[in-house]
């Protein structure tokens, strides 16, 4: 009887916590004014001169496109004044997984799974690019108190869309990530190294920190064109998705061009939704493309 209940507590409290989790990631939702704030502050070479300040601001759209028992799919949208939307990253919330894509350097990812009860009660945030490509994965638990709601981890990434055609000097990457919900907004607050990494090296370029404030609106009028825009598009990112699953649920080490034929991936994704074509022709289509971009390397998983 006593086991009994120990067990039914233990549920119970885990049932508490997820819950909790779901309200926080979801708490991230609304329509928001953020500014992206991004300095460099720390680099061991002498010779080293610390670059401009990044400073942006607009609205953006905040929003779930798909939810399940253990994944939660949150779309941005980027509102530029009244009539312009630019389709902003992507993150999905996965519970107790245990398969991560990791970035290495220069379009090499590698899959690795973590070992049995490793996940336990963690949720598992990728972020994706416009294209829904890969950006970074990050696994940690969700912390509540005091009415804020915080998530941390440390990954390695890309270059970031700010600086990836203006630096040649790092490869990689490595953030910091910090979220912090409250009823407000969220604050995204970053630590992030930027490394160039070699076989078997990583040389710190420079230390940089950033700060991605979300203020929600009360008012959601700001949005509407971000509203009206999914409406119109929702459908074939919908099969871009479903296209790419198919590609991350191979759980295989891949490689992922930046060009075909002097185009991006993004390019490609464009023309397509420009035929207005039915689903099954946008995803075989869709599937095309994503087998030029995207190689496969016969690596063997590893473990965390």
């Amino acid at each position: 009887m006593k086991k009994t209940v120990i067990l039914l507590l233990a549920s119970f409290g885990a049932f508490a916590q997820k819950s909790a989790d779901i309200t926080a990631i979801k708490g991230q939702c609304g329509c928001h004014e953020v500014k992206f704030d991004y300095a460099e502050t720390f680099t061991p070479n002498k010779e080293y001169k610390l670059k401009d300040q990044y400073h942006a601001k607009g609205t953006e759209y905040v929003f779930v496109v798909e939810e399940s028992k253990d994944k939660i799919v949150i779309q941005h949208l980027l509102a530029i004044g009244d009539t312009m939307v630019v389709k902003h990253w992507r993150e999905d919330w996965t519970y107790e997984d245990p398969n991560l894509l990791s970035f290495y350097k220069e379009g090499v990812w590698k899959y690795s799974q973590f070992e049995k009860g490793a996940v336990k009660k963690g949720w598992t945030q990728k972020v994706y690019e416009v294209d829904d490509a890969p950006r970074y994965e990050g696994f940690a638990q969700w912390s509540h108190a005091n009415g804020k709601h915080l998530w941390e981890s440390k990954v390695d990434a890309p270059l970031p869309r700010r600086e990836y055609t203006k630096r040649k000097d790092y490869n990689v990457l490595k953030r910091g990530n910090r979220i912090y919900v409250t009823d407000a907004g969220y604050l995204h607050e970053q630590d992030n190294d930027k490394i160039l990494r070699k076989e078997g090296t990583d040389l710190l370029i420079v230390q940089e920190k950033g700060i991605n404030d979300y203020k929600k609106l009360s008012d959601e009028k700001a949005c509407e064109v971000t509203k009206k825009w999914w409406a119109e598009h929702a459908p074939f990112w919908a099969d871009v998705r479903a296209e790419w699953a198919q590609v991350f649920d191979q759980h295989k080490n891949i490689t992922i061009k930046q060009f075909v034929r002097s185009k991006m991936l993004s390019e490609y994704f464009t023309a397509i939704e420009k035929e207005k074509n039915d689903s099954v022709t946008n995803r075989k289509k869709i599937k095309e493309v994503l087998n030029q971009f995207v190689v496969y390397n016969d690596e063997v998983i590893g473990k965390n």
